[in-house]
């Protein structure tokens, strides 16, 4: 029977250290790939409506303003000038009354920059869900 030799503390030792030959191989690798596709990618171009003046101004115009207070006034501009204080459940019945018959008359409305945004889309939402077409912002140019 062959006997079988100890091994010696000469063989294969555990390596302590990491190789980072690989990792750093395959950073250098990335590191091209990016420098190469980063000047092929476009950003993204935003392509934003232009708006002028029109060409006539409308006989009648209704402004919606709310203050401060979150108050509600619809004013009447153009053939016909009153002015209704309201609240935010009548403001499509103000606005359709201040309308009359054209009802494709466009409504302004000027807000407080203090007040809530969600009060401003109310007043938009309801708007539009009654029907009224034509709702825009007032803002104030910056020079």
């Amino acid at each position: 029977m062959a006997s079988i030799a100890p091994r010696s503390g000469r063989g294969r030792r555990a390596m302590n250290d990491i190789n980072m030959v690989p990792f750093i191989d395959v950073m250098l690798v990335l590191l091209i790939i990016f420098m190469v596709t980063a000047p092929l990618i476009s950003p993204s171009v935003i392509d934003l409506p232009s708006v002028g003046k029109a060409a006539t101004v409308p006989d009648q115009v209704i402004h919606v303003e709310i203050s401060k207070e979150e108050r509600i006034t619809v004013k009447s501009t153009g053939t016909v000038n009153k002015s209704v204080s309201s609240t935010l459940k009548g403001l499509a019945r103000d606005v359709q009354e201040l309308q009359g018959e054209t009802s494709q008359g466009p409504v302004v409305i000027t807000a407080d920059r203090t007040i809530k945004y969600e009060t401003v889309v109310k007043a938009m939402d309801t708007l539009q869900r009654a029907g009224v077409q034509r709702v825009g912002l007032s803002v104030q140019l910056v020079d």
